[in-house]
């Protein structure tokens, strides 16, 4: 399949095409949450580079959440409006937290994503990596740090992944050598991933009309309706 992937979830805006077979194209940038001006020109010039248009693609993959609550809705936003306008073109939300493992996906060992949701408090789960497929050990929760990382699998060589892996190495596993940090071009989320997610996830593929985003909790606007 020929998958457009969009990553609006965190701090990096990210834009990918797939074919099964190899990386068409990726940009990734560091917007500090300015999805909203960089996200549509990144897809047109994903396309124009790529010599393709919307009819030639099979799928438009998007990460659905966790995240940043703006952020998501913009992603998920600007494509529903991509397939709503093709009829044939279908999409997949794929959970930042699997697509995160993607990134990891020739390691052998325990990849443990995570993301700070606020402080010490962190969105999270756990997956294996066998010869290069990602087997989830746990659904994608929001937890304190200490009781996630406290249950984890600690035996053998652990991937932490996520715009917090670096502090939680600092802060939990300092001295265990087993434990690592991915490098600077995987450890943020990879438009790339998303694209061999949905590939290998084909369950996740939908109709723009089911697209929806996983927030974990409660958004601003809905804590604020429950204190009134």
């Amino acid at each position: 399949m020929k998958i457009l992937g969009i990553d609006t979830s965190g701090k990096v805006a990210s834009v990918a095409i797939t074919d099964g077979r190899r990386l068409l194209w990726e940009k990734s940038v560091y917007t500090k949450l300015t999805h909203s001006q960089v996200i549509l020109p990144m897809v047109k010039t994903a396309l124009d580079e790529s010599g393709l248009d919307f009819a030639d693609l099979d799928c438009v993959a998007a990460a659905n959440g966790p995240g940043s609550y703006t952020g998501l809705r913009i992603g998920i936003g600007a494509v529903k409006g991509m397939c709503m306008g093709e009829p044939n073109l279908k999409c997949a939300g794929i959970s930042t937290l699997l697509s995160l493992a993607y990134n990891c996906q020739s390691f052998e060992g325990t990849v443990i994503t995570v993301m700070r949701a606020r402080p010490k408090i962190i969105y999270c789960a756990e997956f294996k990596c066998e010869n290069g497929k990602i087997i989830r050990i746990c659904e994608d929760k929001v937890c304190g740090e200490e009781e996630f990382l406290n249950s984890a699998d600690r035996c053998g060589k652990i991937m932490l992944v996520g715009d917090c892996a670096e502090e939680i190495k600092a802060a939990y596993f300092a001295e265990n050598i087993n434990v690592l940090a991915a490098n600077p071009a995987n450890v943020l989320q990879r438009a790339s991933s998303l694209c061999i997610a949905a590939e290998e996830n084909p369950e996740f593929i939908t109709t723009a009309d089911k697209l929806e985003v996983s927030y974990l909790q409660a958004t601003k606007a809905e804590k604020d309706k429950a204190h009134r």
